[in-house]
């Protein structure tokens, strides 16, 4: 018997109190920041655009503007090599980005609210592209921020502190943007004034993440990193970045299959996501019952799920969660069909909501993992993150445009069936990397 299999395993108070560390303290805010700026430019803005009477058509076709999260790997080398003037001589360069991004990113918001999505349909897609293109900088500073700064034994509560944290700032530029949104309506302002201030309101959360930057320390490893090669003309430093992230890729084997596997394994719940909301409002919920619904059971589901993947992750290997978080986000869609079926049941909702916030959690903390697993470089770890998840944000923004089309084709019952069935593919590429010994290879990386 080996060591590691003789070893005891950690007490259930070993395991909470490692989500209470600094470190993993620092990951949970700033995936807060991560989460929240996209559904305002996703969810929270179709809701927006349906209540102002825009077709559903066009409404799919906005996922279109997530295009900045499936292209961020382009620029993902200047934050690797290059420092932001000012700011990175004062923080360290990881967090002399994240608070530069961060400022775009409140100011982008702000944009996008003063847009008026019945009138000026394109200068709405315009502003939800900044907003886009900014938080996929910070995406890519935070992934590396993460990835660098947590030690092996604190990855697994990273992660999972990571997406808990996301979903609930997903949650508050959804159900709380709402809720907020209603909320000016009902002391008099007017539609467009309610949903401009409104964005507003949520541009000043991003300075949680602000804080958080500020309150940190720089990762060690990306400090020796960028000691090393302090020497290097800053082109230089932005080439062997780039070029270094698809190096260590295609140096993988089975590269090609291992990357269809991460633009195919969120598709299921990417094509859902896309139309969920409007689908809610058609079916005849109000905008308050729906974000009560995403408030209440919804928060608790995502909560759940976010930290059981982080348990399932400690506990299994790498393919093994991988195996159950597929299935499970995958099946989830089905509880949209029974609503579908149902109608506007307050019930079958809240159902539904729980089901797939606990399961889209679960899944989201194994994909993280993976991602994560695949990159060890302190020199280009933002550049290869960024690559990882800009494929994984393929299925989101260009496989998903559609969805719309579809599901006025099909009707809503079946079209949820469709988005179940959309999760059979990255199934069948998870059993031959796994059968290829792929994740075995991955395993001693993994926390």
């Amino acid at each position: 018997m080996s060591s590691a299999d003789s070893a005891p395993r950690p007490s259930f108070l070993d395991a909470m109190a490692v989500y209470l560390k600094p470190r993993v303290l620092i990951v949970l805010f700033l995936g807060f920041s991560s989460g929240l700026p996209l559904a305002l430019s996703g969810a929270t803005l179709l809701v927006w655009m349906r209540e102002s009477g825009v077709d559903l058509g066009t409404i799919g076709l906005f996922a279109l503007v997530g295009t900045p999260y499936t292209v961020k790997f382009l620029w993902a080398p200047i934050t690797d090599a290059l420092d932001v003037p000012l700011l990175s001589r004062l923080l360290g360069r990881r967090r002399g980005w994240l608070v530069f991004t961060q400022l775009l990113l409140m100011a982008a918001i702000v944009f996008l609210g003063s847009c008026n999505p019945a009138t000026a349909p394109a200068m709405v897609a315009f502003g939800a592209l900044l907003v886009a293109a900014a938080s996929a900088t910070q995406d890519i500073v935070v992934d590396a921020f993460r990835v660098e700064s947590l030690p092996e034994n604190e990855q697994a509560a990273g992660m999972a502190s990571y997406v808990a944290a996301y979903r609930i700032g997903m949650l508050a530029s959804t159900a709380g943007a709402l809720f907020l949104v209603s909320g000016l309506e009902g002391w008099g302002l007017a539609k467009q004034s309610a949903w401009h201030w409104g964005y507003v309101m949520m541009a000043a959360l991003v300075l949680i993440g602000t804080v958080t930057a500020l309150l940190a320390t720089e990762p060690e490893r990306s400090a020796q990193a960028e000691a090393a090669h302090a020497h290097q003309k800053k082109f230089a430093r932005v080439i062997e970045a780039a070029t270094g992230a698809f190096k260590d890729f295609l140096g993988h084997e089975m590269a090609f299959a291992m990357l269809a596997f991460v633009v195919l394994f969120k598709f299921t719940d990417a094509l859902s996501g896309a139309m969920t909301a409007p689908f809610v409002i058609d079916l005849g919920f109000t905008r308050n019952e729906y974000a009560a619904i995403v408030k209440g059971v919804g928060l608790a589901a995502l909560l759940l799920g976010g930290f059981a993947g982080g348990f399932i992750a400690r506990a299994y290997p790498l393919a093994t969660s991988l195996w159950i978080g597929a299935i499970l986000q995958a099946a989830a869609n089905l509880s949209f069909s029974w609503l579908a079926v149902t109608g506007a049941d307050l019930t079958v909702l809240a159902i539904a909501i729980t089901v797939e916030n606990f399961t889209s959690a679960i899944g989201t903390v194994m994909f993280v993992a993976y991602l994560s697993a695949l990159c060890q470089n302190p020199l280009h770890t933002a550049t290869q993150y960024a690559l990882l998840t800009a494929l994984a944000a393929v299925g989101r923004t260009y496989l998903s445009s559609g969805a719309g089309f579809i599901a006025q084709s099909t009707g809503w019952a079946w079209f949820f069936v469709i988005c179940a069935l959309a999760g059979l593919p990255s199934l069948v590429l998870l059993w031959w990397l796994q059968m290829r010994g792929h994740f075995t290879r991955l395993e001693p990386k993994k926390a």
